[in-house]
């Protein structure tokens, strides 16, 4: 159950990003950075994939961020093809730190689905690389990692892979060969598409079950 859910902008390299943070009842430990898919195909923060990666992080006490990628929403820009979004998100991390610093000095989680998951993973390799606070658990949803992917990627040995064994937009054959490239295991959700219809509880599940560990 949420407290509340506000609404914040910060900046990015092509203007404003539009977010909203949702916030749990008590105190939160932490955040979670929750990306959304494709915004060409109606990907945007109230994806109900996005929305329950949210849930289940307020559930588990960690105030979730959801942002519009470029042109979602009241987002500025255009779609860049994750190099403009991966850049924007680094910028708003930064902005987050210095808006929020309690809670991005507790646990930090960062979260995408599909088009989210290229994001994501390039966020953490740049931070790394750069020097910067890492998230502790890196969550990938569908993920699409390779088919945006611009620079080298190097992701934690305990990514949290999660994929369903019907996915018609992203075959899991796909998805297996990108674990298989960065040693990772990864969870097949049975019968599941790209969207996980009639298995978001089930996602939810497995979801709560990695945050109780961060």
């Amino acid at each position: 159950m949420l407290a509340r859910t506000q609404n914040i902008t910060f900046e990015g390299a092509a203007g404003a990003i539009d977010c909203v943070l949702d916030l749990p009842m008590s105190s939160p430990r932490g955040w979670a950075l929750v990306l959304h898919p494709h915004p060409l195909h109606g990907g945007a923060r109230e994806n109900k994939i996005v929305t329950t990666i949210a849930r289940a992080c307020v559930q588990e006490g960690l105030a979730a961020l959801r942002p519009n990628f470029r042109g979602v929403g009241a987002s500025a820009g255009e779609f860049d093809a994750a190099v403009g979004e991966t850049a924007d998100m680094e910028l708003l991390v930064q902005q987050f730190s210095q808006a929020y610093p309690d809670l991005s000095a507790g646990k930090w989680v960062l979260a995408g689905f599909s088009f989210g998951t290229s994001v994501a993973a390039q966020l953490y390799s740049q931070l790394a690389e750069h020097s910067q606070k890492v998230p502790d658990a890196l969550l990938l949803f569908g993920s699409a990692v390779e088919r945006f992917r611009f620079r080298d990627v190097a992701v934690p040995a305990d990514t949290f892979l999660v994929h369903g064994e019907a996915d018609e937009v992203v075959p899991l054959a796909e998805s297996m060969e990108f674990a298989r490239a960065h040693g990772l295991p990864m969870v097949v959700v049975p019968e599941a598409s790209h969207f996980f219809h009639g298995k978001l509880i089930a996602l939810k599940q497995l979801l709560q079950l990695r945050l109780a560990a961060v």
